[in-house]
């Protein structure tokens, strides 16, 4: 970590989304959906495999919950539009913090992962609706002849990760929640996911490294 080139950076995030892209490939074009109540595809009990789609945001979330005028169709071109200039501009944030040979290796690290996963997932949200057919109680064909399963810029993010770790009851007495099963990270993710996550944790938790100058990181 103690330099990170660009050509370095280049090779990671294509690795990355890479790795990222064959798990979501392999996953759509051997399973059907996940519906409520089927069986995972792996159950360990503190892991499970499933394939699930995302229309929205992190956590599930859709624009449209947010916005509620909104149909959940103009939400999803939205949130795609989103996405793509969010990912423009860490490209370029990424770009000028080589070119200004200031930024920390730890910084350009995680603003590489940052990009990464943002790039994996933006590649759903724009090509899998017509590059795969459904996916709902049938596997996927890619490329199938009558079409994809949706506009450009309207496809589905494929999630897979699930660490289900410890269940329990709210307490009767509680507003809202009172006497509803919770499930501690119940949220399913992908690779892409992991690496935005990653890149996130170290900036916030190494702050005071990942935004140092080059010269108090080597001294």
């Amino acid at each position: 970590m103690k330099k990170i080139t660009p050509y370095n950076s280049i090779i990671l995030i294509t690795i990355l989304v890479i790795i990222d892209q064959i798990s979501k490939i392999y996953i759509k074009l051997n399973f059907p959906l996940n519906l409520y109540g089927t069986t995972p595809i792996i159950d360990w009990g503190f892991f499970k495999l499933l394939f699930v789609e995302n229309q929205g945001m992190a956590m599930g979330a859709k624009l449209s919950d947010l916005i509620p005028f909104l149909s959940e169709n103009l939400s999803k071109l939205f949130l795609t539009l989103i996405r793509l200039i969010a990912i423009c501009a860490i490209g370029y944030w990424l770009k000028i913090s080589f070119k200004n040979k200031v930024a920390s290796p730890l910084f350009l690290f995680s603003l590489s992962l940052i990009f990464a996963g943002a790039f994996g997932n933006i590649i759903d949200s724009i090509f899998y609706g017509v590059l795969f057919s459904h996916s709902y109680g049938q596997i996927a064909t890619f490329l199938p002849d009558e079409g994809g399963y949706a506009s450009i810029f309207y496809g589905s993010v494929v999630d897979m990760f699930q660490f289900p770790l410890v269940s329990w009851n709210w307490p009767d007495w509680m507003p809202f929640w009172g006497g509803e099963p919770y499930t501690f990270f119940q949220y399913v993710f992908n690779f892409a996911d992991t690496y935005v996550s990653i890149g996130v944790i170290i900036i916030l938790f190494f702050n005071k490294k990942v935004f140092a100058l080059d010269g108090q990181v080597n001294s």
